[in-house]
């Protein structure tokens, strides 16, 4: 309840700034007396009827937060608290790197949207995989982890699988599952690693050395073609690939009302996502669920910010669902919420 007065406040902040100052406060709160056990009883939800089993791993509850707010691994034991059923890291690149010049990230609330053109900024594998290993070596978690990975900027798209090679030997050990990021719009020539060769390539590769057997995910774009859709449910039963994540952020502007289009155009570049992306993921995710079926595990995220949201992508066919931007607009209580509102449907 007291989060809207919280976030308006934030929302004076720049953006980048207000995450950092919220996830500051959210380690402040975790180490008072009791502070842990104040945000669990706060924020996690205690059934245990969302449960379910995904490539192989077992997931409390089907909503998780995607990649790109926790970039580093430096704030998961507090998202744990928040009652997040798994988390993603990253986007991981082979070398650390700054990525684009700020100002970066932009809000549009009236719209309950964000654009951002960060440009996988991160501190690098060897880095986010020792302190990952720590993490691991002092606690007992039982939250599942992803890892994101993508190539760095000045990487070449002919030698990117190498890139992702190097990310995949550098997480195997840390991470539960992993996803292929190639379908960020914020890294110059990366979608075009969405073709079928390409595509071909780099999970050829990866499962070359999969010898841990950790399910290996593809993250799409949801501006594909229905041709290009084609082509990547062809490839899932070509080579191995575990599952998919439904969608990245659009490059679609038309989403947008008039007043934010305007707005849009003076950001500049940049992946658009929150609440205007729903009805567009959807599509795609629908699309997706009905070329492969059951075959296949789908992640889903786009516009989520309640229950039913949720509840949308799991009846088009997800298994899973992450949050992002919702989480800005509504606040560490939605994955309860949520949650309350799915076992509900049962």
């Amino acid at each position: 309840m007291l989060y809207p007065i919280l976030r308006n406040t934030l929302f004076l902040l720049p953006p980048e700034t207000a995450h950092k100052v919220s996830m500051q406060g959210l380690h402040i709160a975790a180490a008072l007396p009791f502070g842990k056990q104040l945000l669990k009883g706060s924020f996690q939800y205690k059934g245990n009827d969302l449960s379910s089993k995904v490539f192989g791993l077992h997931f409390p509850n089907p909503v998780g937060l995607g990649a790109g707010f926790d970039k580093n691994a430096e704030h998961l034991d507090v998202l744990e608290l928040l009652g997040f059923g798994f988390v993603e890291i990253g986007t991981v690149t082979p070398k650390g790197q700054a990525g684009n010049p700020s100002p970066r990230l932009f809000r549009l609330p009236s719209q309950k949207a964000l654009i951002n053109r960060m440009g996988f900024n991160n501190d690098g594998v060897e880095i986010i995989a020792e302190r990952l290993k720590r993490r691991k070596e002092k606690s007992n978690t039982t939250l599942i982890v992803g890892g994101n990975i993508g190539k760095n900027k000045n990487t070449e798209n002919s030698d990117a699988w190498k890139d992702y090679c190097t990310n995949f030997k550098g997480l195997q050990e840390v991470v539960d599952y992993f996803v292929v990021n190639v379908s960020s719009p914020n890294t110059p020539g990366l979608r075009a690693l969405q073709e079928k060769e390409s595509l071909r390539k780099i999970f050829s590769e990866l499962q070359n050395i999969n010898t841990r057997n950790k399910p290996i995910l593809l993250k799409i774009a949801p501006d594909l073609e229905t041709s290009a859709l084609d082509d990547i449910i062809a490839l899932t039963q070509e080579v191995k690939i575990d599952g998919l994540v439904s969608s990245n952020t659009t490059l679609d502007r038309s989403l947008l009302n008039s007043e934010n289009t305007a707005k849009a155009n003076t950001i500049g570049a940049g992946g658009l996502s929150g609440q205007p992306l729903l009805d567009k993921s959807n599509q795609v995710l629908s699309y997706l669920h009905k070329g492969i079926g059951d075959r296949l595990p789908i992640i889903a995220s786009g516009g989520i910010f309640k229950g039913a949201d949720a509840q949308s992508k799991l009846n088009d066919g997800a298994s899973l669902v992450q949050i992002w931007t919702g989480f800005i607009y509504e606040g560490p209580g939605m994955v309860k919420n949520i949650c309350e509102y799915l076992s509900n449907q049962k």
